[in-house]
C-alpha cells in the first residue's frame, strides 16, 4: 500500500467514526431537550411562546454541534489537508 491509500482509508474511517460518534450526543440532546419542553408545556400552556422560543434556540445550539462534526468529516474526505503532503513528498 503506498501513501495516497493509506491516507485515504485512514479518512473515510475517520470520517464515519466523527459522523457515528460525534451525532450521539446531540440526538440524546435534542430528545431530552423536547421531552422537558413537552411536560412544561403541560404543566404552563400559558407560558408557550416563551418555552417554545427557548426549546428552538436551545435546539439549533445543539444542533450545531452535530454539524461541526459533519464539517470536520466533509473536510476529511474532500479536502483533506495530508493530500497535499503526501502529493509533495511523492512526487506525482
Amino acid at each position: 500500500m503506498d501513501d495516497s491509500t493509506i491516507i485515504a482509508a485512514a479518512s473515510i474511517f475517520t470520517s464515519g467514526i466523527t459522523i457515528g460518534i460525534g451525532v450521539i450526543g446531540p440526538a440524546l440532546g435534542e430528545g431530552r431537550a423536547v421531552a422537558s419542553a413537552l411536560t412544561s408545556l403541560a404543566q404552563q400552556p400559558d407560558a408557550s411562546p416563551t418555552i417554545t422560543r427557548t426549546l428552538f434556540v436551545g435546539l439549533a445550539m445543539i444542533e450545531s454541534t452535530a454539524i461541526y462534526c459533519f464539517v470536520v468529516s466533509m473536510i476529511l474526505i474532500f479536502a483533506n489537508p495530508f493530500w497535499s503532503h503526501a502529493i509533495a513528498t511523492t512526487g506525482h
